[in-house]
């Protein structure tokens, strides 16, 4: 019997080197896993999309998409890459542009928008801008389009868009950005026009406040429903796309929503109710746990310090 004692199976506890081999052997079925899973998907939206008539349809008059903008047609916060430009003219300090810094580098990092921090944001722009006229931020808003935004949106979704202007649809932005910066968006990408927070102004003069609140979330869908009654159009046969769960009342609103470079949450949320799901950005799993997101923080980071080294070196 000794002779067969191998087949025995040994009680003896797990070690250190044990722990880490069964530990990373899970990891590895996790992910083939997952592999597996979004190879299926792929194959099943392409067969969805050969089943599919031809989308957007063309000469549909009543028809309209509507883009949200900060990851999905555009790469970052346009607050601030808006509040960049402000800095480079001196409209704020360095100690603004830090706390500018932090709330991208949470954007990037968190890859979903925290109402606290854009709320955050909003404060800061609205701050900034008091005093100054609408007419000189929207020249502002011109340049700083060419310095900071041109290079950062995304070519598949202006792709997108692009499609339905060409089938003679109109195409909107939707954002919770500034209207003004974002019609200056619209109006270089070639769109249609753009619904965005509108901050208060008296004789041409910002005044510091919001007219009603910032539109992110709910406020959203009803720009988009409110809209859409005004231009005649028909909800069911438009499309929305967005990168946030935060949107998905404006999605649900229309019959082609599409979540474009999703969050988890939205992800999920696209696959219970099947909406298709584009991603453009390179690596996604990378993404999905950070490697990007913190070469973005490095990125902010660095280009804080050194907005801030040249600060002291003029003193």
């Amino acid at each position: 019997m000794a002779a067969l004692g191998w087949l025995t199976p040994r009680r003896r506890s797990a070690t250190a080197r044990s722990v880490l081999a069964g530990e990373a052997s899970a990891e590895a079925a996790r992910k083939s896993s997952q592999e597996a899973q979004e190879t299926q998907e792929a194959a099943q939206a392409r067969e969805i999309a050969d089943r599919a008539p031809e989308f957007p349809v063309l000469g549909d008059d009543k028809a309209a998409a509507f883009f949200d903008l900060d990851n999905t047609v555009m790469q970052g916060a346009a607050l601030f890459h808006f509040g960049r430009g402000l800095y480079k003219r001196k409209f704020f300090e360095t100690r603004d542009l830090a706390r500018f810094a932090w709330q991208q580098a949470w954007f990037r990092l968190a890859g979903v928008e925290d109402p606290e921090h854009m709320q955050e944001a909003r404060d800061s722009a609205l701050s900034i801008v008091k005093g100054h006229r609408v007419a000189e931020l929207e020249t502002i808003g011109e340049e700083i389009y060419d310095e900071y935004m041109a290079d950062r949106i995304w070519p598949g979704t202006r792709a997108l868009a692009q499609a339905h202007l060409d089938a003679g649809q109109k195409v909107w932005l939707v954002t919770a950005a500034p209207v003004e910066i974002a019609q200056v968006i619209a109006r270089r990408l070639g769109l249609t026009g753009a619904l965005g927070t509108v901050a208060e102004s008296v004789g041409g003069v910002y005044t510091g406040k919001l007219v009603g609140e910032p539109l992110h979330g709910p406020a959203k869908a009803e720009a988009v429903r409110a809209l859409a009654s005004a231009e005649g159009l028909d909800l069911s046969r438009c499309a929305a796309y967005s990168d946030s769960h935060n949107d998905i009342p404006m999605l649900s609103l229309v019959g082609h929503p599409y979540a474009i470079n999703p969050d988890a949450k939205l992800r999920r949320h696209a696959r219970e109710k099947d909406w298709r799901l584009r991603d453009y950005r390179t690596g996604r799993k990378a993404a999905k746990v950070g490697i990007p997101a913190a070469a973005g923080v490095g990125a902010v980071a660095g280009g804080t310090a050194a907005a801030i080294a040249l600060s002291r070196r003029r003193r």
